[in-house]
């Protein structure tokens, strides 16, 4: 979609210099939607923090009212005691030592990884495998816990785990195109929210400094902030 034909067409109806309120992009992001393919919708928070200082590497695990329209595959590595609450709650792979084996050969093929706290030791000897890929369950996130159902069933939910990146960006998906408008902007709402109340007490200057959002194919809106 993004050929000169589209370029021109957005060009003409959208000044994208211009920055807009979350209801005017995201009804852009709709406008300009492909009908043949249910994009992502994403966020990009421009945050003024520096992640190498400890309390400025901004991370959320949050619960976006409406999910982000993915299904997400859950690994559970627990104890024969956990197997059948880890499978219940909706895990897609359940097990401890195979999964183990598979991880040290290179296998990632899933999305999110939970683990019981007294098998956390095993996981923090792959990290060179886990961490690149953004899969080293961390106890802020809840993915380090003994109440292994619950935490499944938030991940499979959609629960939502973010972090600000080395450039101060913070991007997250709110949904996809074949939401509505209201449940778009009820979940960039909670994102923003999170974002907000995630600023450090001791952080001085500028916090929030830009954000932009966007359809997978479609142009980059840029939203005001106070």
């Amino acid at each position: 979609m993004k050929n000169t034909k589209f370029s021109k067409l957005v060009s003409e109806k959208v000044d994208l210099t211009k920055f807009f309120n979350v209801d005017e992009a995201l009804g852009f992001v709709m406008e300009f939607k492909k009908e043949s393919f249910d994009e992502s919708v994403d966020v990009a928070f421009n945050l003024g923090v520096d992640p190498r200082h400890a309390e400025e590497n901004i991370r959320l695990s949050i619960n976006l009212p409406h999910g982000v329209g993915k299904d997400v595959s859950v690994l559970a590595i627990v104890n024969e005691d956990k197997v059948d609450e880890a499978k219940k709650a909706g895990a897609d792979f359940v097990g401890k030592d195979d999964y183990l084996e598979k991880i040290k050969g290179g296998w990632s093929d899933v999305d999110k990884i939970v683990v019981t706290p007294d098998l956390m030791v095993h996981l923090g000897k792959l990290g060179k495998v886990l961490g690149p890929k953004g899969l080293m369950p961390n106890p802020k996130s809840g993915t380090v816990t003994n109440d292994v159902g619950k935490a499944v069933k938030e991940l499979k939910a959609g629960k939502l785990d973010a972090r600000v990146e080395k450039n101060g960006i913070l991007h997250s998906s709110i949904g996809k195109t074949s939401f509505s408008s209201d449940q778009l902007k009820e979940n960039f709402d909670a994102l923003h929210n999170a974002i907000i109340s995630a600023k450090p007490n001791s952080f001085k200057g500028k916090y929030l400094k830009s954000i932009s959002i966007s359809s997978t194919h479609g142009p980059g809106l840029k939203v005001g902030v106070e």
